[in-house]
C-alpha cells in the first residue's frame, strides 16, 4: 500500500486508520480498527527506516521479543508486519495523552507525577532489557499518560539506523531525558527536577554509559525513597479533561467508521527545540530545596443536643456552647485537666509492643490483607500467603500484583467469609477483579471488569478502580470515573461509581455512577450504602443512601453544607454501626447518626476547640460488634456509644509528631484510607509521629505502642486479623497479639 499520511491512504494490513494521533522515532502513529469494531493503535515504519535492511532486521528482532512481554506501564504487542513493504506495528489501543502533548499545552509536571512518570518507565524498561531487548526510542512521544500511569508506546520501532545498536544504558538516558522534559517544559536543566529525583535522573543522563543507573537500580532507588504518594489522580485537572476530550474525539470517529479525518493536531513545536543528548550533557546543572510542614493539635468536647431542625447539617450546627466541657489549648501538646462534666481523657503511655513473629521477604508488600488464619502479602511481583501464627508461607505463590497497592485513597483489598479479594493484575491480563479461597489459597474466580461493563467495556480505560469492599453476597467496586462522552470541565463535580459483582461467580450484576456517587461506604452487611456527592469550591454536598437490594437505585439524601473538604474520592469517610450511618455536617465539626433505611437523625454530637477555632472531625470508625463508634478529632479519639452518643471515653495523644508539630491521629487528619481498625477488644490506630498503638476498647488505655526506627518515611503498611496485627515495613513482615503477649 501506499505510505499512510502521505497521500491519504485509509489502510494497513488489516486495519483501518482513523486518525494521526503522532509522529515517533521515524514513524507515524495511528488509531485504528478491525473490522471486528475493536481500537487499536498503529505505528507505521517512515519511508527512510523501512528502506534500511539493517533496521528491518533489529525491527523484527525487536517484535518478536515484544510479543512475549507484558507489563502494568507496557503498552501489549497485537500484531506486526516487520517484511512488509511499509512495516508496522500494532498495539492495543490505550486512552491517554502523549506526554509531549500533555507537557506542551499545561506546563510541567509536579514532583509526585514525575517520581509516578520515572518508575513507570523504569518497571517498563526492566521489563524490556530482562527480555534481552531495548526500546530504543523512549521519548515524550512515545510516552503515553494515562489515568493510571505512565505507558510505553512504539516497542520495537528503533529510532536509529547507524551502528552500534541502541543499548540499555541508551535507554535509560532517553528515560532521564524524557522526565527532565516532563519537569522543565523542554529546557535541559536538571535543577527543574525535584530534589527527590534529581540525582537519580542526573546519573540517568551521565555522559558515560557505564555510570548510568538500571531499569531496576532506578525502581528500588525510588522504592528505598519511600516518599508520600500523591493523593487522588497523578495528572493535573487540565490533563484529564485534554484525555477526556481526546477520548471523545475516538468515539466519534470510531463509531463513524475509518476515514473520518486526523485527530486534532498537538501544538507545533518549532524545530530544533527537541532536547538532543549533547544539549543535556552540557547543560547539567544542580540545586536545592527546603520542605517542612506542621499540624495543629484539636481537642474534644461533647454537645448530644438535637439540631434546632432536626435534620443533619442543619443550621444548628452555627452555635457554639461559650465553655464547652473537656477541651485542650489547641496550641498545647500535652493535656490539659478534663472538666467534671465528662470523662477524663487519658494520656496514651504504654510499653513497647512484643513481636509474635518477625520475617523478611525479597520483595516490599504493596497490600496487606488478613483473617485470622491467613494473611495475604501482595508486591509487585507476586501475592502470596503466610500463616498468621508462625509467618511461614503456607500456600503456592500467585502472579497477580497490584504495583500501587494501598495509598491513603486506595484499598484494593477486602476478606470476608473465607475469601480474600484483590484488584490485580496479572502478567497477561490488567484491570482484574479476583477472589482467592483463604483456605487453599486457590483462584475462585477472576474478572476482567471491562467484561462485565454494559456496552462491551467501551468505557472502561477511564475507570479507576479505588477500593472493593464486601457485604453478604455481593463484591463491590467503587472508584472515580473519567467521563468520555458529552461536556467535561475541570471546575466541574467529579463522578464515581459503584460496582457490583456476585461473590460466589464474579458476574456483574449492577453498575451505578454519577457527579452524587463519589465517596462510597459499604456495611458489612445489609443492603444499603452510602454515597456522598463530589462537591466543587465551597458549594453543599450530600449524603445518600443506594438500595442495593434495587440494584444501585438512589434512596434518601441529606443535605451538607459547608463540607466540600470532607466529600474526596477515595476510601469512605463515613461510618456504620448497629444500623446507623454516620458522618460529618455542619461545618464538618458534627458528627451525625441517622437511620440507615430512612435517613432520619438518632442523634448528633458536636466538636469544639476550647480557643474557639472550627473543628473537623476526621473519619469515624466502628467497633467490631458496632456497638462503639469512634471519632479521631486531632490528637484525641472518642469512644461513643453507637445507641445514642452518649461519651465513654477520650484518649490523648501526647508529645509532637516527626515534623515537630503537635502529635495526631492520622484518622483526624481528614485523609481516607484505614489508618484506625479494631479487633473484639482492641482499637488499633496510627498517629502522626508513626506510632501504631494498641488501644484496649473498654478503657481507652494503651496496650502497647509499635514504632520502628527502620520503617519508610510514610510509614509502615498495617492490617488487622484476628486477634493479632501485620505490619510491612520495607521487606520486614511483623505480626503483634492484640495483648502484646
Amino acid at each position: 500500500m501506499d505510505h499512510p499520511g502521505a497521500d491519504g491512504a485509509q489502510r494497513i494490513g488489516p486495519y483501518a486508520l482513523l486518525g494521526r494521533q503522532s509522529t515517533v522515532g521515524g514513524g507515524e502513529v495511528f488509531v485504528a480498527r478491525t473490522d471486528e469494531g475493536l481500537l487499536v493503535t498503529v505505528t507505521v515504519v517512515g519511508a527512510e527506516l523501512a528502506a534500511d535492511p539493517i533496521f528491518r532486521a533489529r525491527f523484527r528482532a525487536a517484535v518478536e521479543a515484544a510479543r512475549t512481554l507484558s507489563g502494568a506501564f507496557l503498552v501489549p504487542v497485537v500484531d506486526a508486519d516487520a517484511d512488509a513493504p511499509v512495516p508496522w506495528l500494532a498495539t492495543e489501543f490505550t486512552a491517554g495523552l502523549p506526554l509531549r502533548q500533555a507537557v506542551d499545552r499545561h506546563g510541567p509536571l509536579s514532583e509526585p507525577a514525575l517520581r509516578v512518570l520515572a518508575d513507570g518507565l523504569a518497571r517498563a524498561l526492566a521489563a524490556l532489557h530482562a527480555a534481552g531487548t531495548v526500546h530504543g526510542e523512549v521519548s515524550p512521544d512515545s510516552v503515553l499518560l494515562t489515568m493510571d500511569g505512565p505507558r510505553v508506546t512504539a516497542l520495537g520501532i528503533v529510532g536509529a539506523t547507524g551502528s552500534p545498536a541502541p543499548s540499555p544504558a541508551d535507554d535509560m538516558f532517553d528515560l532521564g531525558s524524557t522526565v527532565l522534559f516532563a519537569a522543565s517544559g523542554g529546557e535541559p536543566d536538571t535543577g527543574a527536577l525535584p530534589v527527590s529525583l534529581r540525582e537519580v535522573i542526573g546519573g540517568c543522563l551521565d555522559p558515560e554509559p557505564p555510570d548510568r543507573p538500571t531499569a531496576e537500580q532506578l525502581v528500588n532507588y525510588l522504592r528505598r525513597q519511600d516518599l508520600p504518594a500523591l493523593e487522588g489522580s497523578w495528572l493535573p485537572p487540565a490533563v484529564t479533561a485534554d484525555m477526556a476530550a481526546a477520548a471523545v474525539t475516538v468515539e466519534s470517529v470510531s463509531a463513524g467508521g475509518g476515514g473520518r479525518g486526523p485527530f486534532p493536531p498537538p501544538p507545533v513545536v518549532a524545530t530544533g527545540t527537541g532536547v538532543s543528548r549533547r544539549k543535556l550533557i552540557i547543560g547539567l546543572a544542580g540545586g536545592a530545596a527546603v520542605l517542612g510542614g506542621a499540624a495543629a493539635a484539636l481537642a474534644f468536647s461533647g454537645d448530644s443536643s438535637p439540631a434546632p431542625d432536626g435534620r443533619a447539617g442543619g443550621p444548628g450546627s452555627a452555635a457554639r456552647p461559650a465553655s464547652p466541657p473537656g477541651v485542650r489549648s489547641t496550641s498545647a501538646s500535652s493535656a490539659s485537666p478534663s472538666s467534671t462534666d465528662g470523662p477524663a481523657s487519658i494520656v496514651l503511655a504504654g510499653p513497647d509492643a512484643a513481636k509474635a513473629w518477625s520475617g523478611a521477604g525479597k520483595h516490599a508488600p504493596t497490600c496487606l490483607e488478613a483473617s485470622d488464619k491467613v494473611v495475604m502479602v501482595v508486591t509487585d511481583t507476586a501475592t502470596s500467603f503466610l500463616d498468621s501464627t508462625t509467618g511461614k508461607s503456607v500456600f503456592p505463590h500467585l502472579s497477580t500484583t497490584n504495583d500501587f497497592g494501598t495509598t491513603s485513597s486506595r484499598f484494593p483489598t477486602a476478606y470476608a467469609d473465607g475469601v480474600f479479594y484483590l484488584l490485580c493484575d496479572t502478567p497477561s491480563q490488567s484491570g482484574l477483579l479476583a477472589a482467592f479461597d483463604a483456605a487453599s489459597g486457590k483462584v475462585k474466580w477472576a474478572t476482567k471488569m471491562a467484561d462485565v461493563d454494559p456496552g462491551g467495556g467501551t468505557h472502561a480505560a477511564m475507570y479507576v478502580s479505588d477500593y472493593v469492599a464486601v457485604a453478604g453476597n455481593t463484591v463491590y467496586v467503587c472508584g472515580g470515573l473519567l467521563q468520555t462522552s458529552g461536556s467535561f470541565s475541570a471546575r466541574s463535580p467529579s463522578a464515581g461509581y459503584i460496582r457490583a459483582f456476585n461473590a460466589a461467580t464474579g458476574k456483574g450484576m449492577w453498575r451505578v455512577k454519577g457527579t452524587d456517587i463519589n465517596n462510597v461506604l459499604v456495611p458489612p452487611s445489609g443492603s444499603h450504602l452510602l454515597a456522598t456527592s463530589a462537591v466543587p469550591g465551597k458549594k453543599p454536598g450530600r449524603v445518600q443512601m443506594i438500595d442495593a437490594g434495587r440494584r444501585g437505585a438512589r434512596g434518601w439524601n441529606v443535605s451538607v453544607p459547608h463540607a466540600a473538604y470532607y466529600f474526596t474520592t477515595g476510601w469512605p469517610l463515613t461510618c456504620y454501626a448497629a444500623g446507623l450511618f454516620l458522618f460529618a455536617g455542619g461545618n464538618g465539626d458534627t458528627l451525625f447518626a441517622v437511620d440507615a433505611a430512612t435517613g432520619s437523625e438518632k442523634w448528633h454530637q458536636r466538636f469544639d476547640a476550647k480557643s474557639g477555632d472550627q473543628v473537623q472531625i476526621g473519619a469515624p470508625f466502628s467497633s467490631l460488634d458496632g456497638a462503639t463508634v469512634y471519632v479521631p478529632v486531632g490528637s484525641d479519639l472518642a469512644a461513643l456509644a453507637a445507641a445514642d452518643g452518649t461519651l465513654r471515653w477520650v484518649a490523648t495523644l501526647d508529645g509532637a509528631n516527626d515534623m515537630g508539630g503537635s502529635n495526631m491521629f492520622k484518622a483526624a487528619l481528614r485523609i481516607s484510607g484505614k489508618s484506625a481498625q479494631c479487633s473484639a477488644d482492641t482499637v488499633f490506630a496510627t498517629d502522626s509521629a508513626k506510632t501504631l498503638w494498641a488501644i484496649d476498647a473498654a478503657t481507652g488505655r494503651a496496650r502497647w505502642k509499635y514504632r520502628d526506627p527502620g520503617q519508610p518515611d510514610v510509614g509502615f503498611l498495617w492490617t488487622v486479623g484476628g486477634d493479632h496485627v501485620f505490619i510491612a515495613s520495607h521487606l520486614t513482615m511483623t505480626a503483634i497479639a492484640a495483648h502484646g503477649r
